[in-house]
């Protein structure tokens, strides 16, 4: 029993590290840049919302309660990185950005939902109707995502003190790499290139 439990959430902690599927760290990284450790408590909150919705999306989808286009959901996943990441470029140093969490936190919710839809599908061939799957999948999707967060504050603190670079040109030159990564997978999307 222990042993499968720890089987579903290595699945769950590949889902999220798979070289392949770097979609999931990208929007990862646009959550987590603003932040420092010392904000551990709100990125842990807006890691732990994500995960809510990608599960949410993932019942939905496992028990046919939800079915959407596979390739609209390809498209949205990446558009919602790039928003992301084009909101912190427009947030990056202002003190404001602090005031609107209850939205920051409902985006976060939402686009976990969105980033569930992608996976529903083979989270349904994997869980073959079983609630514990999906609960321990999750787990897994909540570890490797804190993993992310972890580095990506880590790398933070580094560029920040060793190489001084400002906390604003950090977050714009982190957004603005992952602007570069998404915009291609954007225009790539089976969405747009249908024929």
């Amino acid at each position: 029993m222990l042993e499968n439990f720890w089987f579903n959430v290595k699945i769950g902690i590949n889902h999220i590290l798979d070289i392949n599927g770097y979609d999931h760290v990208l929007f990862l990284m646009v959550l987590a840049v603003p932040y420092v450790f010392k904000d551990w408590k709100r990125v842990l909150v807006l890691v732990t919302l994500f995960t809510v919705g990608h599960t949410v999306s993932l019942f939905l989808g496992a028990y046919d309660v939800v079915t959407v286009n596979s390739k609209l959901v390809e498209f949205l996943i990446p558009i919602t990185i790039l928003i992301a990441a084009i909101y912190n470029v427009f947030t990056a140093g202002k003190k404001e950005r602090n005031n609107k969490i209850s939205v920051l936190f409902i985006t976060t919710l939402f686009f976990g939902l969105i980033h569930g839809l992608g996976f529903a599908r083979e989270a349904k061939m994997l869980a073959d109707g079983s609630l514990a799957f999906l609960i321990e999948f999750a787990i897994g999707i909540e570890i490797a995502q804190i993993i992310v967060v972890f580095i990506i504050l880590f790398l933070g603190f580094l560029f920040q003190t060793i190489f001084r670079f400002s906390r604003r040109d950090w977050v714009m030159v982190l957004s603005a790499i992952v602007i570069g990564l998404v915009i291609p997978m954007i225009i790539g999307s089976d969405l747009l290139n249908a024929s």
